[in-house]
């Protein structure tokens, strides 16, 4: 690994290029890992993106070493599941924490970089951001590269949540929550 701890912060809307950068090489390498090649192509095309919202509501976390994006993530206090799944009407809701559960969103780490409790140390993050506005569970919707993740940190399958992307590839993916501890 390089020198250097990653510095975790929030990702401001300034920080969109690096940020796309990193989901989308991320994307590029991990996703033939558990696609095939036509699914791979599609999910870097139409999931690699970043969700300005996001920046903007400072709810997306960047993890840096000297300087480079190394891992990102975020949640959403909004009705949105998954990056890339595009703005429709009401999508864009904010969600009753008293019954609702946040949304944790867009969690992508250089290949070079996995397996060193960065994806954790986001989630923990989003865990306590969405604790201190009285969310009381977390739901996702996870990529196949993401699933030993989730399930490490505790989320639990609800099933299958397939997602067709605009291009009409259909990628599995796995629809998870965790009750926030």
């Amino acid at each position: 690994m390089p020198a250097g701890e990653p510095v975790l912060r929030v990702a401001a809307p300034a920080d969109e290029a690096a940020i796309d950068a990193l989901i989308k090489e991320s994307a590029t390498a991990l996703f033939p890992r558990f696609y095939d090649e036509r699914q791979s192509a599609s999910a870097v095309r139409f999931v690699a993106q970043v969700d300005p919202l996001l920046l903007a509501d400072g709810t997306y976390f960047v993890l840096e070493s000297a300087g480079e994006a190394v891992a990102c993530g975020g949640w959403s206090r909004r009705d949105l599941l998954y990056t890339g799944s595009g703005h429709v009407a009401g999508n864009e809701r904010l969600l009753d924490p008293a019954g609702e559960p946040a949304r944790v969103r867009a969690m992508f780490v250089r290949a070079n970089w996995t397996r060193r409790g960065l994806g954790r140390r986001i989630l923990e993050e989003c865990e306590a951001a969405a604790r201190r506005e009285g969310f009381r569970k977390l739901a996702l919707v996870s990529t196949l590269p993401g699933l030993p993740l989730y399930r490490a940190y505790g989320f639990r399958e609800l099933g299958a949540h397939d997602v067709t992307m605009p291009d009409g590839v259909t990628i599995p993916c796995v629809a998870m929550e965790k009750p926030i501890e």
